[in-house]
């Protein structure tokens, strides 16, 4: 594997205001947001200073990355926003953040998490799946953190609940490097394959 190639422009991540239990989490978050800023690609995330948001940005920072964040005045009031950005951007609500951090970014990366990080991954992978977009989507699995949810997409899909042609919308690998690796190779089925399939 090519681990100097540059996969894609600027990567949307995703990850927890929080950052987990003992320091191994955080340690990935830092070395997420390194990784992308050495091979020149720039952060999208969610403006936090703390918990792993936090940690990605430090960790493309100190390599000397673009770090653009996108932050809801509400939680930028609570003085959660990082103020050491390339770029930060103050927004009304939860969903034009989410819309802002999407049109930004060539491809979409969820570090653990909690709700929040769920929620945005899924909402994500459904436009992609609906063609609102052409862009991958991967899950970072630091550490087994993702096992359990990658199982029960399998079984979504047993179940038939996800199609099979749709499995590998959410991809997931164990380095940032074999991720955006299986990401830059994603195809993104057409909607005119399968819509008006049973």
């Amino acid at each position: 594997m090519n681990s100097t190639r540059t996969y894609f422009r600027r990567v949307a991540v995703y990850c927890g205001s929080s950052g987990g239990v003992g320091t191994h989490y955080l340690d990935a978050a830092r070395a997420a947001g390194a990784f992308l800023a050495e091979r020149g690609i720039d952060l999208v995330y969610g403006g936090g200073r703390v918990g792993m948001m936090g940690a990605v940005a430090e960790g493309a920072l100190m390599k000397g990355g673009r770090v653009y964040g996108v932050i809801p005045e509400k939680l930028k009031a609570r003085e959660l926003a990082h103020e050491g950005l390339t770029e930060l951007f103050i927004v009304d609500s939860m969903h034009a953040r989410k819309t802002m951090m999407a049109s930004m970014a060539d491809a979409f990366v969820a570090l653990p998490g909690g709700w929040g990080t769920l929620e945005e991954v899924f909402e994500v992978v459904t436009w992609s799946q609906l063609n609102y977009h052409k862009k991958p989507v991967g899950l970072l699995n630091v550490r087994g953190y993702y096992d359990h949810l990658v199982a029960f997409l399998d079984h979504a899909m047993t179940e038939g609940f996800i199609r099979p042609i749709h499995r590998p919308l959410c991809a997931s690998a164990d380095t940032m490097d074999a991720l955006l690796d299986r990401l830059s190779k994603l195809q993104i089925p057409d909607i005119g394959r399968w819509i008006d399939k049973p």
